[in-house]
């Protein structure tokens, strides 16, 4: 699915084929789950094939190393290049890049002595989750902010992800709703959440969630079309019955939600607002022009 013999990643400071790239058994990452990655997307666009917010998420990868003490001297600009030819070695348009910054071999509980990069790059064209998905409250929390990075995509905290999607998909549901230990809703197990009533979108504040890059691009896109948006602490029982909901990430990009804990939105999902932002982002991933939509608020 990811990878054939054919198939070229750059790891440990040179492109190399993913079919024989190896990894030694001793390092800190595999044993502790001690490093950082992105999730990325690029796209073909009329312009070409773009990375979207490249260098957002290549400082949020730096960003992520320093806050997890991990050594890492790559710029922002040389991972973007390399990124690009990475594309083009395996001639990818529509793609899913995944940069991991994984450590050398330290058993002990220590900061990193040295560190690897590797991207990795496959054809992905739609997100991890089908639209109307149903979702349910889960069991598990978010990672408590004063025990743990969580503005840091560190890849140990996705665990605590496995735990609660695995969860809601044993009961029956598509995906969790992750609260914090205020019982405040958080995220899902890998995007971000809104929901939307009387044409307005709330989403849960910073300090138990992570603030990703494309709940940041919804704000943009709302700027732009004059959607009213708010960031505040709210517990589950205000979204249940709310006229619209989705998750939004970048692998997810923007999925509409059907239900939460069984209690149905009110509201067609092409009848929302929710779905002309689902609209404006696939515009704006692909470079297109989106302001037209503006005209539909008010129809």
């Amino acid at each position: 699915m990811y990878y054939n013999e054919k198939t070229m990643l750059y790891y440990d400071g040179k492109f190399q084929e993913a079919s024989t790239a190896s990894t030694g058994l001793y390092g800190q990452s595999l044993h502790y789950g001690y490093a950082v990655f992105e999730g990325i997307k690029s796209y073909k666009t009329k312009n070409g094939t773009k990375i979207f917010k490249a260098k957002e998420h290549y400082d949020r990868l730096k960003q992520s190393a320093e806050l997890m003490m991990i050594p890492f001297d790559y710029s922002t600009e040389e991972m973007i290049d390399l990124t690009y030819k990475l594309l083009e070695m395996n001639n990818l348009g529509n793609a899913y890049i995944r940069p991991l910054v994984i450590c050398s071999p330290n058993m002990s509980l220590s900061k990193g002595n040295k560190s690897s990069l590797v991207i990795e790059a496959w054809s992905w064209d739609n997100g991890y989750l089908s639209d109307h998905a149903r979702i349910m409250t889960s069991s598990f929390e978010r990672p408590n902010p004063k025990a743990f990075k969580i503005e840091a995509k560190a890849s140990g905290h996705y665990v605590n992800s496995i735990l609660a999607s695995q969860e809601a998909k044993d009961k029956g549901f598509d995906e969790a709703m992750l609260l914090d230990g205020n019982g405040n809703v958080a995220e899902s197990s890998g995007a971000n959440i809104f929901y939307e009533k009387d044409s307005k979108l709330y989403t849960p504040a910073k300090g138990s969630i992570l603030p990703g890059i494309t709940r940041a691009t919804m704000f943009e896109i709302c700027d732009q079309l004059g959607i009213y948006y708010e960031e505040k602490f709210f517990k589950p029982e205000e979204m249940e019955g709310a006229d619209a909901g989705f998750f939004c990430g970048t692998a997810a990009e923007v999925v509409a939600l059907e239900s939460l804990n069984n209690v149905p939105f009110k509201l067609k999902w092409e009848n929302s607002v929710s779905a002309l932002i689902q609209k404006a982002y696939r515009h704006l991933v692909f470079e297109e022009d989106y302001s037209y939509l503006k005209q539909e608020l008010y129809v």
